[in-house]
């Protein structure tokens, strides 16, 4: 499905502002709470009758329990919490019974008569409930300790037990000095016989009762458990181990000054970009009846043993790659997938290089590893957009993939035929699959990159069909019966609600509207939702313009431009930001004068892989240029006055910010940078390593990337401003600019620092000094 051609969308997108309710700079960065607390999780009732779902107190972090009904909600009292249902429901073949998690406990539901079982009481860290094969019992894993629940005599029983430790009964590592006393000693000799024959023989009475609990598996003190998982026949069960890693980093400390102790105090923070780079994982698939383990190996992934980086080893120096690339299972186990049967097994790995991400079966007699899919990318593929799992005939694997340039929802039959179900530039996500296997629901924008529905696709002719018309949907859940949507959906000023809808479509219900009537009462500005040509050929820009309904004719007015967070983040869309604030801010500045534009540049989410790895190895390169093509584009159409235009945002929005005042400080007059990446060689391995590779193996990645390289370029008024305590951009990227700054004798800059705050701010006092500060720099610079 094509894109709308540009005058016909923008016309569709674009809403008529009205005359806003003035905002104060002290409301808008009010605790949100006065906007009204949205509806948080949401769940079915086990009959499909009714929905409840949780919601925050005001003024207090506790959440209530509700039942929605159109305009009415109940709130429901203590004495009904022991029976009710959750989000999180897992349902036996034949859909007459469910399993949940509730409170960290596991109950089961009789689908006919609603009877509610408690399985476990008090547990501690329970996690990956299955129905067995012959869905008779319940399994479950507390830790890597598998248990099952029998529903007949109501025992819980251990299923397997993985320990990384020495196996007591193991023989001794070989030791001459312990030989020659077996040797000498017959009393010592005689000793350690009558143990071993006692050992084997009770081992030998353990296999031989049914009653007793099967030993456990010892892998060795000398590797790591990451993940398990049973098949549900009870037959098999994978470990993903790692070996113990060896620390070659420092890990960073962070220094609190503010404090109920009156003393500074010091937490232990992450290693840095490169340190303590990832191992590779093995599997090992156990059969439970012989207690055989075997390694299943990697060789049969097609381009394992390929480095895609040996050109910047070799320019480096650096070893060349000796045999296969590091391979992760990531997840805690989770990309790991057992079919109901138990039979088949799927696995997701990812290359540590992240160029390639495989899916494989296993085969469970040949402890092999069969190739099923493979996404490769120059840059780096995808950490999400990775769902897999099989259909119920327990042969067929579904998954989605980039493999088009977007992520789409594909299948791959037992005989290895592959199908795309959907296609075109869009995105499918969510996955849900009906029961049968004939119809999936995903969320998807085929429309435009930033409206977002349900879509449903037929597994028998690929037929898409969008099935909610509310533009912002943000999750959904499938009712019991399959009959009906429970669905989240937000817009521009109305933070996430509920509705269902029939899953044939149809008209919504919709069941909370938690706002405010103070917050309803007032009139926004709505943004018009803009795409900006691009002039580096990357086709469209995503935007978000907020501006008066009237320009002034003969006037021009200072620019605005606002770069989100997150990097690859989606917020030019229908959906309720998460810069609500910023947005309210937004509002605040066209009041006094300004337009402001919110771009998707290259990098954000939701737009494929192209536009996504744009960057890479050039973080700041391609979003500048959008961001140039977007002041040019509101002075051509919208009387931007190019001699005025200041920028602002956070964490890589900040980032961006620095960039845009060093490498384009022709155009940018002045900007705020906020919780700012200075230096990626400071930031995290996971994020980091994707778009820039490691810095002993591509430091001119690092040079080109990081604002510290461009100190000396700074003319314009800069802002910093920074948490002292934010555990996720150190507090020292701003600190080591800064002195670089008085270094290079640089004026018209400040950093505003933030003793007990964070990456994300919580203090309404914190928030209103550090918008102050930004409005009061664009007033001084811009006007």
């Amino acid at each position: 499905m094509r894109l709308f051609v540009l005058p016909l969308l923008a016309a569709m997108w674009a809403i008529p502002a009205v005359a806003a309710t003035p905002i104060s700079l002290d409301q808008a960065m009010a605790h949100p709470d006065w906007i009204g607390t949205p509806a948080e999780t949401a769940w079915w009732s086990w009959d499909g009758k009714q929905v409840f779902y949780k919601q925050k107190r005001t003024g207090s972090q506790l959440r209530d329990i509700y039942q929605a009904a159109p305009g009415k909600p109940r709130l429901v009292g203590d004495a009904e919490l022991a029976n009710l249902d959750s989000d999180k429901v897992i349902y036996n073949r034949e859909r007459t019974r469910s399993i949940m998690l509730r409170n960290g406990d596991l109950f089961e539901r009789d689908l006919k008569s609603g009877a509610l079982t408690q399985i476990t009481r008090g547990s501690n860290g329970l996690a990956a409930p299955q129905y067995s094969a012959d869905g008779r019992s319940v399994q479950f894993r507390v830790g890597h300790e598998w248990l099952g629940w029998n529903r007949a005599d109501r025992l819980i029983s251990p299923l397997a037990a993985a320990h990384a430790t020495k196996d007591p009964a193991a023989a001794p590592d070989a030791d001459n000095l312990r030989d020659l006393q077996l040797r000498l000693i017959s009393t010592l000799k005689r000793q350690k016989d009558d143990r071993d024959a006692g050992r084997d023989r009770a081992e030998q009475e353990r296999r031989a009762d049914p009653t007793r609990a099967p030993a456990p598996i010892y892998l060795g003190d000398k590797v790591v458990i990451d993940g398990s998982a049973l098949s549900p026949d009870g037959r098999w069960l994978l470990l993903v181990t790692a070996p113990k890693a060896t620390d070659k980093g420092r890990v960073g400390k962070l220094p609190r000054y503010v404090t109920e102790s009156g003393y500074e105090e010091f937490d232990d923070q992450r290693p840095r970009v490169g340190r303590n780079a990832p191992v590779s994982h093995t599997l090992k698939l156990v059969n439970l009846a012989t207690r055989e383990m075997r390694d299943l190996s990697f060789d049969s992934l097609p381009g394992i043993g390929v480095d895609p980086l040996a050109d910047l080893r070799k320019a480096q120096k650096l070893p060349e790659l000796k045999g296969n690339r590091v391979v992760r299972v990531d997840d805690d186990g989770a990309a790991v997938e057992w079919n109901r049967s138990g039979t088949g097994l799927a696995v997701m790995l990812r290359a540590a290089d992240n160029k390639d991400r495989w899916i494989a079966t296993v085969d469970l007699a040949g402890a092999t590893l069969k190739p099923a899919h493979r996404v490769t990318d120059n840059a780096w593929v995808n950490s999400g957009n990775n769902e897999f799992g099989w259909l119920p005939d327990n042969s067929t694997l579904w998954y989605l993939s980039e493999e088009s340039g977007y992520a789409h929802l594909y299948t791959r039959a037992s005989d290895g035929k592959t199908r795309a179900l959907t296609q075109g530039k869009w995105e499918a996500t969510r996955i849900q699959w009906s029961a049968d296997g004939t119809t999936a629901f995903m969320m998807c924008n085929p429309k435009n990159p930033g409206t977002y529905e349900v879509c449903s696709v037929s597994a028998v002719d690929a037929r898409l069909r969008e099935v909610t018309a509310l533009e912002g949907v943000e999750q959904f859940a499938l009712s019991p019966d399959e009959r009906k949507l429970l669905v989240h959906y937000s817009s521009s000023y109305m933070p996430a609600q509920l509705a269902t809808i029939a899953a044939s479509g149809g008209a919504p219900v919709k069941l909370t509207d938690t706002r405010s009537s103070d917050f309803k009462a007032r009139s926004w500005i709505e943004p018009q939702y803009v795409a900006v040509p691009s002039t580096k050929g990357a086709g469209q820009i995503w935007g978000k313009l907020y501006r008066p309904a009237n320009l002034e004719p003969g006037k021009k007015y200072p620019i605005v431009m606002f770069v989100h967070g997150a990097g690859y983040l989606q917020n030019v869309s229908k959906r309720y930001p998460v810069y609500f604030r910023e947005q309210m801010f937004h509002n605040l500045l066209v009041e006094k004068g300004y337009i402001v534009l919110d771009l998707d540049y290259r990098a954000s989410r939701g737009y494929g892989s192209a536009w996504r790895t744009a960057i890479y190895r050039q973080m700041g390169y391609p979003e500048l240029e959008d961001y140039v093509d977007g002041v040019n584009w509101m002075a051509a159409n919208h009387q931007g006055d190019l001699k005025n235009v200041g920028v602002y945002g956070g964490s890589y929005g900040g980032f961006m910010t620095f960039m845009a005042l060093m490498r384009e400080p022709e155009m940018f007059k002045s900007g705020a940078a906020l919780r700012p990446v200075t230096d990626w060689t400071t930031y995290n391995h996971e994020y980091t390593a994707n778009i820039l590779n490691t810095p002993d193996l591509d430091p001119e990645a690092y040079r080109k990337s990081s604002p510290i390289e461009y100190a000396d370029k700074l003319r314009g008024h800069l802002l910093i401003s920074h948490g002292m305590v934010d555990d996720n951009v150190f507090y020292q990227d701003s600190v080591r600019i800064a002195q670089r700054l008085i270094e290079l004798k640089k004026d018209h800059w400040e950093l505003a620092s933030y003793p007990l705050e964070r990456h994300a701010f919580v203090q309404p006092e914190s928030w209103y000094d550090q918008y102050r500060r930004i409005y009061q720099l664009f007033e001084r610079t811009l006007k």
